[in-house]
């Protein structure tokens, strides 16, 4: 099955499927990117898991949609809220790069970063500083 991340998954079948190789998502997205993660990387990984509530731009617009993500194994989770069961969408982060928008990008707001793999291109906002640096 071939991967796509023009959007961020949605499908609740395709996270059906994803449930059944959990154990292997990192493996799979490592080898799908051509990368590889050290024991070191991995250990730290497991000691360390964020959530709390972002901010997500939507392509070509200037809205801003709020979710409550969860950050853990190399992976962003989204959800609608901190109560849902389950994930609205997930996207791996292995071979993202994050950093500040660029002048081009034309986003005028606090506290927004950048993920970039390749063409692919999320801006995520913070509601505070302190979510920012965290």
């Amino acid at each position: 099955e071939q991967e796509s991340e023009d959007d961020i998954h949605s499908s609740r079948s395709s996270l059906d499927r994803q449930s059944h190789h959990r154990a292997n998502t990192t493996m799979h997205v490592c080898w799908y990117r051509n990368t590889s993660v050290s024991m070191t990387d991995h250990s730290v990984a497991v000691e360390n898991q964020l959530s709390g509530y972002l901010l997500r731009k939507f392509k070509n617009s200037n809205g801003w949609q709020k979710l409550w993500v969860v950050f853990t194994n190399f992976c962003l989770f989204f959800y609608k809220t901190h109560q849902d069961d389950y994930p609205l969408a997930s996207l791996p982060l292995l071979g993202y790069a994050v950093g500040a928008p660029a002048e081009a990008d034309a986003i005028q707001k606090d506290y927004v970063f950048k993920l970039q793999f390749k063409s692919h291109v999320y801006f995520f906002r913070a509601e505070s500083r302190y979510t920012f640096e965290r």
